[in-house]
């Protein structure tokens, strides 16, 4: 088993607990509805939305992915960060165990927040995985929270 550790940073005009409320607490409701052309649903498979809560991302034919089951490993809601684990489907693929994320938001100087995301992903066996071959996922990752982000930017009173 190899762990590899990536960090990534976004940064929004949204204030931080609207972030953590709209992609994390209601991310189940929110990102069908914004993104129904990708993803499906999201199912509480077992568990009650909190720590040790599993869920699974059904994701639509336009996508190329089917299905992910995600465990929450910690769910802070007074310092904004969730802790959750892929632990099934289709990015894991024969050489990947696992990734780990944790995901935390922070308010920026300006009112905004930044979204810092550490992943660790828990390979099968002695393979290493480079950055490169996670951009896509990154870039998936990306495109939801910009269209989240427009969403909470075009409706203030949401999670206000």
């Amino acid at each position: 088993m190899v762990v590899s550790t990536f960090t990534q940073e976004y940064t929004s005009p949204v204030a931080p607990s609207r972030m953590f409320k709209a992609l994390i607490l209601d991310s189940n409701i929110l990102i069908p509805k914004l993104l129904p052309q990708f993803i499906k649903s999201v199912d509480v498979i077992q568990g009650s939305e909190g720590t040790g809560t599993i869920e699974q991302v059904n994701f639509t034919e336009a996508s190329d992915l089917k299905y992910v089951k995600n465990r929450i490993e910690e769910l802070d809601k007074d310092n904004l960060v969730c802790k959750y684990t892929l632990i099934e489907g289709d990015p894991l693929g024969d050489k990947l165990d696992s990734i780990a994320y944790e995901v935390k938001f922070e308010a920026a100087s300006d009112g905004g927040s930044i979204c810092k995301i550490t992943s660790n992903y828990i390979t099968i066996g002695d393979f290493t995985i480079e950055e490169e071959a996670i951009k896509d996922g990154k870039d998936k990752a990306l495109g939801i929270y910009k269209v989240v982000e427009a969403y909470l930017l075009e409706n203030p009173h949401v999670y206000a």
